[in-house]
């Protein structure tokens, strides 16, 4: 058995307590609209105040709502996690303007179809005409976590076969289809804010029942060919059931010739972008990935904050 008690440190122990508290573990009965609104409560848990000098506005994107926190060039446009049925504009509302704050570079939050009224390819395919619309004005990078990490390497698939310049993606702990009966799956299957069966439960519902077979819009890692695919940035949670899915991918992009790096983030779990300004393990993690994302705009390689 896993020794949580040992991987975990005291104050990302205080953030999975209160994790807990506002999105108990007992949901049974709970109608879609009201796991909804207890995950929109608990992440205005831990929300913070937009920095100062960021502005945003609403608009639609290729017919899809999404907001722009407004910045200088290229685009990073962001794709919010919450198991495909969760989340939202508001959800992440805090860690996108942050994101635009550090970076300098605009960023669109897109609010894409969410499950089980709108089952996979749904999210897919409104991630992918967000980006392609916006990448057609200017270069793009793409960053998502969790579901939203699996939207952004869907989308990178997908656009190989578009003439538009990706600058490069980073993915936030996400769920790319690896193997649940191997690994971290195994390890991590009963880790804190994330278990395998919550994993399987949430592909089941975003598939209408059924796991997908083979398909690379829906499990990244199953593609056959991860040749040109901009570089990539692949970060993982260590106490998470999908930890190892970013190791994996990264080392099939640099099999096929790219250019990616796999970083393990030690004692973290799933979700820890809320908790950036409270554990000092996810607040040093938030500032590689803002690097991270700086670095892939101006094209540095390897990113400086991962050497």
């Amino acid at each position: 058995m896993t020794d949580y008690a040992r991987l975990i440190d005291t104050a990302t122990w205080a953030f999975i307590r209160a994790s807990e508290a506002a999105y108990p573990a007992d949901t049974s009965g709970f109608s879609f609209a009201q796991h909804r609104a207890t995950y929109d409560a608990m992440c205005a848990v831990f929300r913070r105040p937009l920095p100062d000098g960021i502005s945003t506005s609403e608009v639609k994107v290729a017919g899809v709502p999404c907001r722009i926190y407004h910045g200088g060039q290229p685009t990073v446009i962001y794709y919010h996690g919450g198991g495909y049925f969760l989340g939202g504009l508001q959800s992440h509302d805090d860690v996108c303007a942050e994101i635009c704050a550090r970076t300098g570079l605009t960023v669109v939050s897109v609010d894409y179809r969410l499950s089980p009224e709108h089952h996979h390819p749904a999210a897919h395919d409104d991630a992918v005409a967000v980006t392609l619309e916006i990448a057609t004005q200017g270069a793009v990078l793409l960053v998502g976590d969790s579901a939203g990490g699996n939207l952004a390497a869907s989308v990178a698939h997908a656009l190989r076969a578009h003439p538009v310049e990706v600058l490069g993606q980073v993915l936030i702990y996400a769920g790319l289809g690896g193997d649940p009966d191997k690994g971290s799956y195994l390890t991590h299957a009963q880790a804190p804010m994330l278990t395998t069966a919550d994993v399987i439960a949430s592909a089941r519902l975003h598939h209408g029942g059924k796991l997908p077979v083979a398909d690379p819009t829906a499990h990244p890692l199953c593609d056959t060919d991860f040749a040109g695919l901009p570089p990539t940035i692949a970060i993982a949670a260590e106490c998470d059931p999908i930890s190892d899915d970013s190791a994996a991918y990264a080392a099939a992009i640099t099999a096929d010739g790219g250019r990616a790096v796999a970083v393990t983030e030690a004692g973290l779990v799933h979700g820890y972008l809320r908790a950036r300004h409270t554990v000092p393990r996810a607040a040093a993690s938030f500032t590689r990935i803002c690097d991270g994302i700086t670095d892939l705009s101006l094209g540095r390689w390897p990113p400086r904050s991962l050497k």
